[in-house]
């Protein structure tokens, strides 16, 4: 009996416990009930499970989230009077998820910005900033007259917020990755979860205590990845506390030990944010083919329960290029060439605003809040150019391109990736198209630490490597040769889309594609970035018919009677 009152008394004051932990830490687990940790719980103790309940969705700098659904890719294409059809029709049903676009298309200050930041972090690396330049040289036409733009283009006021042209698709793939590392590092230095601004540059207030605690200057500029492995050893005064620590001592990272920050709860060591915390952001990357398709398309404003009550065959509605609206009826919606010749109109009464590019914000939004989603400057793409692509790829979120990479290892125990010289990380072929087990992990960082040392490419080490390239899967691009038995294509070539200044109305249709090689540039082709987004599709339910599911309350442990 003394027993049985011990186990009674012993299991309600755990109960009694748990319940007093889960409302005062505010958030527990719904499956052991113990107590997440977070910056107000009491219960904090080492090892200490943290949980983000405070995250908030929000598209990155510049972007406008898209939500995605059903899109006829190819449906829209028309025939054009005295244009050659696309004799490639393609027309099937696929599903496009939401994402981020960029509201305009990457303009020349936008550029300059990035060639600003080479030389004041690299003044010494002139290949690194001449790698970087966009070919001014596109301009050039032996028997026309335009020397003027390729001084002033690029970099005189008078074009800054026009798009930026002469960038290969490589140059827009290296902006879009160096656009996420300053996105991040600005939210964290902002946050103060790095060392905010002020103090980097010398200008906040310390002490000696502080001086002492401080993190030393990172030797290379942030990269998210890099960060995000641990190897950016820079954390701010609100950095999240690290309660994956014993007996005080923080937790060894792969670049190194997490410092205590000064100022903290009971002084606890702080850690690097990580993607669970959820503020750093997904990377910027070129959108996909179907993507842009789908966005520069704009068809929810013309969508009610699922019903598309009118298609549409230009970013907006009607079969002509000029604006219906009572206020601007009869204005060109686009830059294009109206016809051969006619880029501009007759003086007094310009047709569309513009000789050949014009600024990234000109003429009326598509319903997504796009500007120039047709005409400006066509767009480079994510997708490797088939011809067969929208026959061959998958359903859901199609794409032709796939390079499966992994980051090299540096060190396969602590898990540090080897960086290059500008503090980016080495990536090299995807080991396996699955996980691999510790035994085959292990197995590989050392095939590939021979690889790299092995001075025959052709030996036998060498050729354990996981060619993971899918481009080329179920490819009949070697079938669509022309009377010569030549193609033109193969897997450096880029689709470009959108139509440019120079183009006449039917590339203006967004089911219009073309290709181009990823390491050359045009003067009619440009850019604008994407953006993945995560969680649920719908983007605002305001106004929607939605179930009344109850919230995931913390969990609770019943007092009994």
């Amino acid at each position: 009996m003394k027993k049985l009152l011990l186990y009674s008394f012993t299991c309600l004051s755990l109960a009694a416990l748990l319940t007093s932990c889960s409302s005062k830490g505010g958030n527990s687990s719904s499956k052991t009930g113990i107590p997440y940790a977070d910056r107000k719980s009491k219960n904090n103790q080492s090892g200490a499970f943290a949980v983000a309940t405070q995250y908030k969705r929000a598209p990155g700098p510049g972007l406008i989230p898209i939500e995605g659904g059903v899109l006829v890719v190819g449906g829209s294409a028309i025939e054009v009077p005295g244009v050659e059809p696309n004799i490639y029709n393609y027309k099937r049903q696929v599903t496009v998820p939401s994402f981020y676009m960029d509201e305009t298309e990457v303009s020349n200050t936008d550029w300059l910005e990035y060639l600003h930041w080479i030389r004041y972090n690299y003044p010494e690396d002139r290949e690194f900033y001449y790698n970087e330049l966009p070919d001014t040289l596109v301009w050039r036409r032996a028997l026309s007259y335009n020397e003027p733009y390729v001084d002033n283009y690029l970099r005189h006021p008078a074009y800054r917020d026009y798009p930026v042209v002469g960038v290969s698709w490589e140059q827009a793939s290296r902006y879009c990755e160096w656009r996420t590392s300053r996105a991040n590092e600005f939210i964290l230095r902002e946050k103060g979860i790095l060392t905010d601004y002020k103090t980097l540059a010398g200008n906040g207030k310390s002490n000696a205590a502080t001086t002492a605690a401080a993190t030393p200057k990172p030797d290379k500029p942030f990269n998210t990845d890099a960060y995000l492995n641990g190897q950016y050893d820079d954390k701010g005064k609100n950095a999240p506390i690290d309660y994956n620590t014993k007996s005080g001592a923080a937790t060894s990272t792969a670049g190194g030990t997490a410092a205590p920050a000064s100022g903290g709860k009971n002084n606890q060591p702080r850690r690097t944010a990580t993607l669970e915390d959820g503020v750093i952001m997904q990377p910027y990357r070129l959108p996909t083919e179907a993507e842009w398709e789908y966005a520069a398309l704009g068809l929810i404003g013309n969508t009610e329960y699922e019903n598309i009550n009118q298609n549409k065959i230009y970013p907006w509605n009607g079969l002509g290029v000029s604006s219906a609206k009572k206020k601007t009826r009869g204005m060109i919606q686009a830059n294009f060439k109206r016809a051969p010749g006619d880029y501009m109109g007759v003086g007094g009464s310009l047709n569309d605003k513009g000789d050949l590019t014009v600024p990234v914000i000109q003429y009326a939004p598509n319903d997504f809040g796009l500007y120039n989603m047709a005409g400006n400057v066509n767009e480079w793409v994510n997708d490797v150019y088939r011809t067969g692509t929208f026959t061959d790829a998958d359903a859901f979120n199609p794409y032709r391109g796939n390079y499966f990479t992994n980051k090299k290892l540096e060190d396969s125990q602590s898990g540090k990736i080897a960086l290059d010289k500008y503090g980016n990380p080495i990536k090299e072929n995807a080991y396996a198209g699955r996980k691999q087990t510790w035994a085959e992990k292990q197995a590989q960082a050392k095939r590939s630490d021979s690889i790299s040392k092995s001075t025959d490419p052709q030996s036998p080490v060498a050729s354990t490597s996981y060619q993971a390239d899918q481009r080329g899967y179920r490819d009949r691009q070697n079938t669509l040769l022309n009377e010569e038995g030549v193609t033109l294509v193969n897997d450096k070539s880029r689709v470009y889309k959108g139509g440019s200044w120079n183009d006449m109305a039917y590339w203006l249709n967004p089911a219009t594609r073309r290709f181009m090689q990823q390491d050359e540039s045009s003067a009619e082709v440009g850019f604008r970035c994407a953006m993945t987004m995560l969680g649920a599709p719908e983007i605002s339910t305001a106004g929607k018919r939605n179930f009344k599911n109850p919230p995931q309350k913390p969990y609770r442990v019943s007092r009994g009677k």
